[in-house]
């Protein structure tokens, strides 16, 4: 069973939380209620496209790398050690696609928390996938109050 309260990062959103506004608000804005996750992985992953893309852009590479760096306030950088045990199983699931991603895929399975990335690749991997367009109503469950579901006719223990 997946943990309802945590989700793991692929490199594409904290590129996006770099680049963009709406995945940092995202961050910010759940980050007291939601246990946010990367891999090492990820994080390197980052700081190679990181520059490519600036460059397509024609943007300034001056504070990119500190706004990387500061995502580690809301993001915890998960080391090899913690999912390492996953490798072999991340590997048979992403068979056939983007194989280099199964960091990302083996965190969500040792942390056992559902991914959040733009990448196609996670699904059908058995375990939940949000991209950024969904990923606040996932969000925004972690702020409800858990309630208990009765059923008529069955006792609840």
């Amino acid at each position: 069973m997946q943990n309802a309260e945590c989700l793991v990062l692929d490199a594409n959103i904290l590129i996006r939380a770099v680049l963009g506004k709406r995945v940092r608000t995202l961050l910010c804005l759940y980050g007291a209620s939601v246990r946010f996750y990367a891999p090492e992985f990820a994080f390197a992953e980052a700081r190679e496209h990181l520059p490519t893309i600036l460059e397509k852009r024609n943007i300034p590479i001056s504070d990119v790398f500190a706004v990387l760096d500061s995502l580690n306030e809301i993001v915890q950088e998960v080391n090899l050690d913690t999912y390492f045990a996953f490798e072999q199983a991340a590997r048979q699931r992403l068979a056939g696609r983007d194989i280099e991603d199964w960091p990302v895929l083996a965190a969500a399975l040792a942390l056992q928390c559902p991914i959040w990335t733009e990448d196609t690749d996670f699904f059908g991997t058995g375990i939940a996938t949000w991209k950024t367009d969904r990923v606040e109503l996932y969000l925004q469950q972690s702020q409800m109050p858990q309630a208990s579901i009765s059923r008529p006719g069955i006792p609840q223990t």
